[in-house]
């Protein structure tokens, strides 16, 4: 967990910068939470999203517009805080508490309370998820 500053500063996990690198990219997601990925990582991104094509199709672009269009490069200072953009912030809904969960190619950056809802429904769920994935193994 971290504490967002008034000036929208917030520290980042050091584990977390090591492998982010220099810049990391700083932007929405989906479920009301902000990705942090390295820049290797939002090339890839790109890629993957666009599939390199001229010419994509409405969802694509509307892809490209929520997530793409909502980058920022981040320079981490030297105690490893970035500044959250305040339309970043805002989307987020970011209060004082922020949480930072660490994925494989991802930090994904909640405000506590919607990381509280999130987790909990996790709880339920995953479970599931996990007796379904068994099922379909065998």
């Amino acid at each position: 967990m971290g504490n967002l500053s008034d000036a929208r500063r917030v520290a980042v996990p050091k584990k977390f910068l090591k492998d982010l690198g220099a810049n990391p990219v700083l932007a929405m997601w989906y479920e009301d939470c902000l990705i942090l990925v390295s820049s290797a990582f939002w090339e890839r991104l790109l890629t993957r999203l666009t599939g390199g094509k001229k010419t994509v199709s409405l969802g694509v672009r509307d892809i490209e517009r929520f997530i793409l269009g909502s980058a920022f490069e981040t320079e981490p200072d030297e105690q490893g805080r970035i500044v959250i953009p305040e339309i970043l912030s805002s989307y987020a809904a970011l209060g004082r508490d922020v949480i930072f969960v660490g994925l494989v190619d991802r930090v994904e950056i909640w405000s506590k309370a919607a990381w509280d809802e999130k987790s909990a429904g996790l709880a339920k769920t995953t479970k599931e998820y996990i007796e379904e994935l068994s099922k379909n193994e065998k």
